[in-house]
């Protein structure tokens, strides 16, 4: 895999996490297509997850972009309880590899973790997830995210910040 091209994407990546953790939500959603999908399913045993959102549960499933538009509008109208106030995260991504697909697209894979804090309580989210960006200008759309945690136990509301 050509280094620049690598570093390229490393830095959408990194910058996506940031726009995130300053909660720069114009910023953050605009990294993603309007028909973007996004997937965080649910574990169905100790090694399974659910792989069709539309046949299995999901802990969070959005089927392009308005349902992160519809989180967003929540978080700033003060409708979401669950982001009230607002946690403070820090995302973390690791391992990042790179696979060309159709087209120009890419599909990245990555290892992540995020540090949470809430009123007092600090947690940790953890795992993989997998990218399909799109070439868009000088840089890419995110045209879907599927996201793999592997905590055992979540003891906060999950939301797509945490991840």
């Amino acid at each position: 895999m050509n280094a620049e091209l690598q570093y390229k994407v490393e830095q959408f990546l990194y910058k996506k996490a940031e726009l995130c953790d300053a909660q720069h939500w114009d910023g953050y959603l605009a990294l993603f297509s309007e028909d973007s999908v996004f997937h965080l399913p649910q574990w169905d045993s100790e090694h399974v997850y659910t792989t069709d959102p539309k046949k299995g549960m999901s802990l969070i499933y959005y089927p392009n972009r308005g349902g992160l538009e519809d989180r967003v509008f929540r978080i700033r109208t003060g409708k979401a309880a669950s982001a009230t106030p607002m946690p403070r995260t820090l995302h973390q991504i690791s391992n990042v590899r790179i696979f060309p697909i159709e087209g120009d697209n890419l599909e990245v894979r990555v290892n992540w973790q995020t540090l949470y804090y809430r009123q007092a309580t600090a947690e940790h989210f953890f795992g993989r997830a997998t990218y399909t960006l799109r070439p868009h200008g000088e840089s890419w759309l995110i045209s879907k995210k599927h996201t793999v945690l592997l905590n055992d136990t979540i003891n906060s509301v999950l939301d797509f910040y945490h991840i």
